[in-house]
């Protein structure tokens, strides 16, 4: 179907939509109102498209008159760039949009190869990403937080909640590299080490099934830094999925049920996460053009500390702006990426 006859059942469609609002005493109006909202955006576009082709052919035709050439030759070239970009705009709006995009995440770090330089790697993007996160606005809420004696962590996990949060960080899943001479180096030798971090769209109760019968449910007493409950109440969660061997441990808050809902939170996460990768790879093709695979194996960027450069692999981009990175600045990767992502998908509909 071509471009102007999607565009206008989608307009008839949101037509169609506001008679039925007004009109329609037992219409389901929470659905009929969503649907609206998410088709107005485009037909905006749509309204700006066709005001600028007749813009840019009410200028064409005043080229002819010598009075108005200089003028009409300005509306003109300026018109005839600006049809094509929003062209591109409304091809983006109308490409399929992953069903959890607008979801909130659970964010998850692991220090990987390097030891002592690894776990406080990890700790440092973890801020990061909650910097990153707070400044869009996002609440960002520590749920597990496990730290070493060095101030680097074995491990963290955070919900990240707001609108559109796993459309911009779904594609830091993957393996992240630092290079740098860490603090213990006392030759100063540049070491290598890597974290991996895991991005999965928050999954509602709805969304995934699961059964108490298939759940096993272990308690104990939490360790580590923890407080005075620490070694005297059965406060830590142990929850393992049984069908699908995930296991979740908490032991972050002091109370057993505060512990055991943000481990099912964690849980639900996960099973969703595996739902949909059974669905990627049915659609193995469409997985193939993406940015990256969201694979945890998948060495995706590098930290280069001595250069100053932060280098994302799967797209070539380079930044010279550690420091800004470092500090929650990542709008230039991620921007990058979904570019990259809406490019290559553009292509795959074309062929």
């Amino acid at each position: 179907m071509s471009l102007p006859s999607r565009l206008d059942r989608l307009l008839s469609r949101a037509e169609e939509l506001r008679h039925m609002l007004s009109t329609a005493p037992g219409a389901d109006i929470g659905a009929l109102s969503k649907e609206l909202a998410e088709l107005e955006p485009l037909v905006e576009k749509y309204a700006e498209y066709r005001a600028a082709e007749r813009a840019r052919d009410e200028a064409q035709a005043m080229l002819a008159d010598p009075e108005m050439h200089e003028l009409a030759e300005a509306e003109w070239l300026s018109q005839k760039e600006r049809v094509p970009a929003l062209e591109h705009e409304i091809r983006i709006m109308l490409l399929p949009l992953d069903a959890a995009d607008e979801r909130s995440a659970i964010l998850e770090i692991r220090p990987a190869a390097g030891g002592d330089e690894a776990g406080l790697f990890a700790a440092e993007l973890f801020r990061a990403y909650q910097r990153y996160s707070e400044g869009r606005g996002w609440r960002f809420e520590v749920l597990d937080y496990d730290e070493n004696e060095l101030g680097g962590i074995k491990g963290a996990t955070a919900e990240v909640a707001g609108r559109g949060v796993f459309a911009r960080l779904k594609y830091e899943s993957g393996v992240h590299r630092v290079q740098r001479v860490p603090t213990t180096e006392t030759q100063g030798r540049i070491h290598t080490s890597t974290v991996t971090v895991a991005v999965l769209p928050e999954a509602e109760e709805v969304d995934v099934q699961i059964e108490d019968k298939d759940l096993r449910i272990d308690t104990y007493r939490a360790s580590g830094a923890g407080g005075q409950h620490v070694n005297k109440t059965d406060s830590a969660v142990r929850i393992t999925h049984m069908p699908s061997g995930i296991v979740v441990a908490m032991q972050e808050e002091k109370s057993q049920h505060k512990n055991r809902a943000k481990a099912m939170k964690i849980l639900r996460a996960r099973l969703y996460e595996q739902q949909r990768n059974a669905v990627d790879q049915a659609r193995a093709a469409d997985r193939r053009s993406q940015v990256g695979t969201g694979d945890r194996s998948e060495r995706i960027r590098t930290y280069n500390f001595p250069q100053g450069r932060v280098t994302d692999h799967r797209i070539g981009l380079t930044l010279h702006k550690i420091d800004r990175v470092m500090l929650g600045d990542f709008d230039d990767v991620f921007d990058a990426l979904i570019a990259e992502d809406q490019a290559a998908r553009l292509a795959a509909e074309a062929a």
